[in-house]
């Protein structure tokens, strides 16, 4: 049975599935349509969210996150009428986070100040890239211009404001990086998450690649280099990083991301989402239908869109929690790792990478 940290915490993930235009580089669960009826949106995340507060009773709420696709392009009456919700279904902790991802693009002054006023405290702005040759390469909708617009903006209405660059572009050089990142540096953000470009399968990029259409990739000294270029720089700034892609000054962290590295407790909610519960002493796999309209239809039909809830056994809670620790820069606790599953860890191979220093 899994001890859940309470450290570790527990979340609320919602996914907002649309987007304006599908990113090349982008395998996430994300669709183009050309309207959406937002309230009944609501109405499903409503009831979701009714059926999942039955399940976990009377627990600290510690974060709320609406990923995507692209949630600032939800009207604020729909975050409204989620957080209202979540608000009388859970206590909330004193300094619960509730982030929200958004586009350059969608940002407009007046819709995040509704996002303000509905309890949103923190937002991801999808920056990406901060010049237009590049930016234009990565399928982005925005100029270096509006994005630098919506940071200013996002930071003159929320608490805390982080935002996401991609590096390991095509062509791009060691200067180049660090010249973009300097200037990223120089708004003096609290947080940053920074992650190089990967080439997915099902992507648009992924399939240029197979044809030998994508040119001037990093090799693997390149990407070394230009990872190495990204620490020193962001710890010299006072924003050492706490995760593999993840940096940030003390205190200013991503909270709900942190529940998923410690391997606390999540609700997943919405198409595609996933989620990780603790119910009656074992440890519960949620996933739901990916896409957007069977996901509602099962909602309305069905009461409940919460499908292939899956047991996940002591071995493989604890390699879970290896693979999700081990990306933090505090580590993993091997007391719970031999707690869950004592031959999970191999105590000479691991004496071995420590005399190599490869941990």
């Amino acid at each position: 049975m899994l001890v859940v940290l309470p450290e570790a915490g527990f979340g609320l993930y919602f996914h907002w599935p649309f987007c304006q235009a599908k990113c090349p580089y982008c395998d996430f669960n994300s669709h183009v349509v050309a309207s959406v009826d937002q309230s009944r949106w609501a109405a499903a995340f409503e009831q979701e969210i009714d059926r999942v507060a039955e399940l976990t009773g009377d627990r600290v709420l510690n974060s709320v996150f609406f990923g995507g696709g692209t949630p600032s392009l939800m009207d604020v009456s729909t975050v409204q009428r989620i957080l209202n919700r979540v608000q009388r279904s859970w206590r909330l902790a004193n300094d619960i986070e509730v982030t929200l991802e958004a586009n350059p693009t969608s940002i407009e002054a007046e819709r995040f100040a509704g996002y303000h006023s509905a309890g949103v405290n923190r937002v991801s702005v999808g920056v990406q890239a901060l010049n237009d040759p590049d930016l234009k390469a990565l399928g982005r909708l925005h100029s270096a211009d509006e994005a630098l617009t919506a940071v200013d903006i996002a930071r003159s209405t929320f608490e805390r404001v982080s935002f996401d660059l991609i590096y390991a572009r095509q062509s791009q050089s060691v200067t180049q990086w660090q010249s973009e990142l300097t200037s990223a540096l120089s708004l003096d953000p609290d947080h940053l998450s920074l992650y190089q470009l990967t080439i997915e399968d099902g992507t648009a990029f992924g399939d240029r690649f197979r044809r030998g259409g994508l040119k001037g990739l990093p090799d693997e000294n390149l990407s070394a280099d230009l990872w190495d270029v990204t620490q020193e720089a962001c710890n010299d700034a006072g924003l050492p990083a706490y995760e593999v892609s993840n940096h940030a000054k003390s205190g200013q962290e991503g909270r709900h991301n942190l529940i998923y590295w410690r391997s606390g407790d999540w609700a997943g909610i919405g198409p595609g989402a996933h989620g990780r519960l603790t119910l009656s002493g074992q440890r519960i796999a949620t996933e739901t239908p990916l896409l957007p309209e069977k996901w509602l239809e099962q909602v309305n039909a069905n009461g409940t869109a919460n499908r292939d809830a899956e047991i996940i056994s002591n071995s493989d809670q604890a390699a879970e929690y290896l693979m999700m620790s081990l990306r933090l820069a505090s580590g993993s606790n091997l007391n719970r790792v031999q707690s869950l599953c004592p031959d999970r860890i191999c105590t000479d191979g691991l004496q071995t990478l420590i005399d190599n220093e490869f941990v």
